[in-house]
């Protein structure tokens, strides 16, 4: 790759769908990878899809909103659909480097920085067969058409940068040789075990011997209904074990009718934004579940892992990779998560936390921002550093639960 700005500040044109106020870790990153280009030296510039247009400088750099369309049955995903307004913004952007987090709607854009000469990047945060699978597309045919996707996508973009190595099979498996692995990473400081409460946990368990949590998305894709299958089968086996849901999404409704229904003690929070909030949750927990088979990192059970505390990850995702000791990968059913759950609450707490920790340690905010700058063949400039909590984390009284059971 190369292109204008070498050796100097490069604007990085960053485009991303998908995005809302409650997305969870797709807007964690892109938030902490425009901190740190920006603590690099360089310009990073995110354009995003929104209800209304604005253009505003943030602690990420400058981000444009373009008024997109929503998609039904979402919860309010939306996406940039305006070819032509598009291509005018990225003209006038000039940017000497291009960055997409989206591998349907934007794949024009590889093609555009092609002819543009502008060294492009696409992003792979979720793997294309995994997303066809979990929408009930069959094996073979998801597999073929996201041949056919990635094949188009490893030729338009100057890179494929996937998180981690399982992201990247489906790229090696059609022989792309454009593919570079630039891992995610956490913030050590704002997300640790010390936020362990005693007292938050008690009055999240509710009289229960075993807190799980689940943190994530309530959609299709992320399969959260596993998370209530396990707890299910925890409680018929005679596992006082109570679970809490932070996320929201379209499936939220159903899931609570049947906890109401089933008399499942789970307490849904809906969206937590604040950082420090959900830490306290995260660490808070015995242990926390993972059910998403399509994920290529999952940047929530990485934030579980660096407050101490392990995870239970479907054996069908990326995250067995991620978490490595520090927890356990489960098959995509009730049962099987239950068992994991089981098994790790046989570990000691004191090294099962411990091991969970450490684990986190391995991922850092600032090596993922090297990682990035060096898939867009450039450096830091200056010095960096962002692990430390964003200005806007601060604390706010938490919402009260919808419990069900």
């Amino acid at each position: 790759m190369s292109g204008r700005g070498n050796g100097g500040p490069l604007r990085i044109v960053r485009l991303a769908n998908f995005v809302t106020p409650s997305s969870g870790g797709l807007r964690t990153a892109l938030g902490e990878l425009g901190r740190g280009y920006l603590a690099a030296g360089h310009e990073p510039v995110l354009v995003v899809p929104g209800e209304r247009e604005s253009d505003e400088l943030t602690a990420q750099g400058r981000v444009i909103t373009l008024p997109g369309v929503e998609l039904p049955g979402t919860g309010g995903y939306r996406v940039l659909v305006g070819r032509r307004r598009l291509r005018g913004l990225l003209e006038t952007l000039s940017p000497d480097r291009l960055e997409v987090s989206d591998r349907t709607s934007l794949r024009w854009t590889g093609e555009w920085a092609r002819r543009n000469r502008v060294p492009s990047v696409m992003v792979s945060h979720e793997t294309a067969d995994g997303v066809l699978r979990t929408w009930g597309v069959p094996r073979t045919v998801a597999g073929r058409t996201a041949d056919r996707l990635n094949a188009r996508s490893a030729w338009a973009y100057s890179r494929i940068v996937c998180t981690t190595e399982w992201a990247e099979r489906e790229f090696v498996r059609i022989g792309a040789r454009n593919v570079v692995r630039a891992p995610l990473g956490v913030d050590l400081r704002a997300f640790r075990p010390e936020r362990r409460s005693t007292a938050l946990r008690a009055r999240l368990a509710h009289g229960n011997d075993v807190l799980l949590l689940l943190c994530s998305r309530l959609s299709v894709e992320k399969h959260p209904g596993t998370a209530l299958d396990a707890l299910a089968t925890l409680r018929g086996n005679g596992v006082r074990a109570a679970l809490v849901v932070a996320g929201d999404g379209p499936s939220r409704d159903q899931m609570v009718r049947r906890a109401r229904a089933e008399r499942l003690p789970v307490a849904f929070l809906g969206h937590v934004a604040e950082r420090r909030e959900l830490a306290d949750l995260q660490a808070s927990a015995d242990l926390c579940l993972a059910p998403g088979p399509a994920e290529t990192f999952g940047l929530s059970a990485l934030e579980a892992l660096a407050c101490g505390t392990p995870v239970v990850a479907s054996a069908s995702a990326a995250l067995p990779e991620v978490i490595g000791d520090a927890g356990l990968a489960a098959a995509d059913s009730g049962e099987a998560f239950a068992d994991a759950v089981r098994q790790l609450l046989d570990r000691p707490e004191e090294a099962r936390r411990t091991a969970a920790r450490a684990r986190a340690e391995l991922f850092g905010w600032p090596a993922a921002v090297d990682a990035f700058l060096a898939a867009h063949d450039t450096c830091a400039l200056t010095a960096h550093d962002t692990s430390a909590p964003a200005a806007h984390d601060t604390s706010a009284p938490a919402r009260a639960p919808e419990v069900t059971g």
